[in-house]
């Protein structure tokens, strides 16, 4: 299964709440209509949270998180509007340069801007 990716990210997060931690993802954020999806997949949805905002995909053979579409739910409130990619994915060489940063998703309410943990950092090759 592959997840490809239109544009070059402008930045990535590495989120601290439980779900993201579990996963060890980095998201990249894009349009459903900039990223193609080729494959099987299986799907979670969270089940700590009241209103989960997020399905997780993941390869049905290793178990790798790959990507992330807005539940239904959301879908409904705000739209088919966002997906994540898992960026840990990719060849470190490929998001050089791009911009880190850690969002305090373990304290967010889901209204408003994040929080971050710490200052953000620029990948570099060996990230």
């Amino acid at each position: 299964m592959t997840v490809t990716l239109n544009r070059r990210p402008e930045y990535l997060h590495e989120c601290n709440c439980r779900l993201c931690r579990s996963t060890g993802a980095r998201w990249a954020y894009a349009a459903p209509a900039d990223a193609a999806v080729r494959g099987e997949t299986h799907s979670f949805v969270r089940s700590d949270k009241a209103d989960a905002g997020a399905q997780l995909h993941f390869c049905p053979r290793c178990g790798t998180t790959t990507h992330f579409r807005l539940t239904e739910a959301m879908v409904a409130m705000h739209g088919d509007t966002i997906m994540g990619i898992n960026m840990r994915l990719v060849n470190p060489e490929d998001v050089a340069g791009v911009e880190l940063r850690f969002p305090n998703g373990r304290d967010w309410d889901g209204k408003g801007p994040f929080d971050y943990v710490r200052d953000s950092v620029v990948l570099g090759a060996l990230d």
